[in-house]
């Protein structure tokens, strides 16, 4: 079976919060597909390692360290991506902040500023970014917005961090309509509970777990490789008539 729709040869990909996790899974997965792929978060060394993972792969790859509610980063982000590869065309916006876990009452101003700068605020600028540059190349391209049930559903306790998840749902749905002409598709992935250090909070709360696990049809919690998988599709033309759309991945456990 002929299954070329799924490669990514000769394609450059960014991919933020790209250290571990989920966003390191999605790199692998991307190189593995053929891509070159650029890596960004805040620590450099850590890039540095999945960098070096990916040149094992027979691709080329570049660390840059950038923190993704900094303006000024995300710029130099960009130029070190034109200056390497002189293109791209995939772009994942995975970085995250969620540095508090605070009810309503108790949230203080300087967290919550964090999360919407660089859940929301980091997403689009970098968006209208890479959007700029895929324009001016004119081969269109894809952007994958990772977001999260909490966008969807509430979770007490992280109200701020539920708030920004659900702004980027919109925002997808808002790029999508508008740089749908210029033949780049963008489309979000919206997981439950993946076990990730980002998450370990969660998964290692055996309490909260128990109640999880009671209404989850597939009795786990995620890998970051079966997210990395559903960002492979989202980024090839397996997904070529898909824009707009906000894909959960969480087990079954909000059915």
């Amino acid at each position: 079976m002929d299954v070329s729709y799924l490669s990514l040869e000769g394609k450059v990909a960014l991919i933020t919060g790209g250290s571990r996790g989920i966003g390191r899974s999605i790199a692998l997965q991307f190189a593995d597909a053929g891509a070159d792929v650029v890596v960004s978060s805040r620590k450099l060394p850590d890039l540095e390692k999945v960098a070096d993972e990916i040149r094992k792969m027979g691709r080329r790859s570049l660390a840059v360290s950038a923190h993704n509610a900094k303006m000024e980063d995300l710029k130099n982000l960009m130029s070190r991506v034109k200056e390497e590869f002189g293109r791209l065309d995939i772009l994942v916006n995975n970085a995250v902040a969620n540095p508090v876990m605070a009810d309503v009452l108790h949230m203080e101003e300087a967290p919550f500023d964090l999360i919407m700068s660089a859940n929301i605020k980091g997403y689009y600028f970098l968006s209208q970014a890479a959007a700029k540059m895929m324009v001016e190349q004119g081969t269109g391209g894809a952007i994958i917005n990772i977001a999260s049930v909490g966008g969807i559903f509430v979770t007490p306790g992280l109200g701020p961090y539920c708030i920004s998840k659900a702004a980027i749902i919109m925002m997808t749905r808002c790029l999508a309509v508008e740089l749908g002409s210029h033949k780049i598709r963008v489309n979000c992935i919206a997981p439950g509970i993946v076990q990730t250090r980002f998450s370990e909070a969660l998964w290692s709360n055996e309490k909260l777990m128990a109640g999880y696990m009671k209404k989850m049809p597939l009795g786990k919690i995620g890998q970051p490789e079966e997210i990395a998988r559903t960002a492979l599709y989202l980024a090839t033309e397996a997904s070529g008539f898909m824009t707009g759309s906000t894909l959960i991945i969480d087990g079954g456990a909000n059915l």
